[in-house]
């Protein structure tokens, strides 16, 4: 079965995507990620400035998926910029859409990496309003506040004229009116989830595990809370969802869809499956397509929606 996907008017070969903060530091590894069969790939988000992150450990696999707390560690958008050039003349032979993350501590700044990232060219830019782990040092995410998201997506508009897709956190009362926000700010899609908040303490050491204490967890374990967020910003917004979360296989792609994304990111998997896991989890998505009757991935996108 053929798995053309539409995003934006961007077209991906497959809807399964790399997301951000897996193998999205390097061309090579995202190129490498692309040749493994992954519709999409996504950079790790970067900021106007160079980042160190935090101190290890910064990542545990702690049985039902990872807690990391890596802290946005990058090089800053200067040399994002060379990389993500590089990235786009290697993927295009491939005809694999290229999407740049991008963060910042304030609205303006946000503008100001839009601008600067929008230089590469990339084919949509992802706008993480919603990490976790860096309270500490860059305040409570833009995404926790409808006003503040608002007010970012309008500053990355204003700068690019790139498809922006903003990222929403699941930590907030009311995911739905985040995503509302966003849309009428001018996002041209919405990514949800970022990770969940949580912590990992070490029994015998009487303190948490992280050295930042707290971090974000990914995996499985967060795949309800992904496809509840998906699920219920399908019924409330009009543009594209990107729906993140515990997604492993390609029944939990297909979950996805399901629920109401038009793509699907994938991250923790690669470390249970390896590079090949966006691959194989793109053709377990097309046999379970097949078998149920679906004839494309739009076919079946937002049919568990029943009346309440």
């Amino acid at each position: 079965m053929s798995l053309p996907t539409t995003c934006c008017d961007v077209l991906f070969p497959n809807p399964i995507v790399l997301a951000s903060g897996i193998l999205g530091t390097e061309a090579g590894l995202l190129t490498r990620v692309a040749r493994a069969g992954a519709g999409g790939v996504t950079s790790k988000s970067a900021s106007v400035r160079p980042r160190m992150g935090h101190p290890n450990p910064t990542v545990l696999d702690w049985g039902y998926g990872l807690i990391n707390a890596v802290g946005l560690a990058n090089p800053g958008l200067a040399a994002e910029v060379a990389i993500l050039q590089e990235a786009k003349t290697m993927l295009k032979p491939l005809n694999v859409p290229l999407i740049a993350s991008i963060f910042a501590e304030t609205i303006d700044e946000f503008g100001r990496a839009a601008a600067i990232v929008s230089r590469a060219q990339p084919d949509l830019i992802e706008v993480n309003i919603s990490c976790p782990n860096v309270g500490h040092e860059l305040g409570h995410p833009f995404a926790l506040d409808p006003e503040n998201a608002a007010a970012v997506t309008k500053a990355v508009r204003n700068n690019s004229d790139l498809p922006i897709i903003v990222k929403l956190s699941p930590n907030v009362t009311d995911i739905v009116e985040i995503g509302l926000a966003a849309e009428a700010a001018g996002a041209d899609a919405i990514a949800a989830i970022n990770s969940v908040a949580g912590m990992v303490i070490d029994i015998h050491a009487a303190r948490p595990i992280l050295a930042n204490r707290e971090g974000g967890l990914s995996g499985p374990a967060i795949k309800p809370i992904a496809l509840r967020a998906v699920y219920n910003l399908y019924e409330a917004v009009q543009i594209p969802i990107v729906g993140i979360g515990g997604v492993s296989s390609g029944r939990d792609a297909l979950e996805m869809i399901m629920a109401g994304a038009t793509l699907v990111g994938v991250g923790s998997a690669v470390r249970q499956r390896g590079v090949s896991a966006l691959g194989e989890i793109a053709t377990e998505l097309a046999h379970l397509l097949d078998d149920l009757g679906y004839d494309s991935p739009v076919s079946a996108k937002g049919v568990a929606h029943v009346a309440r």
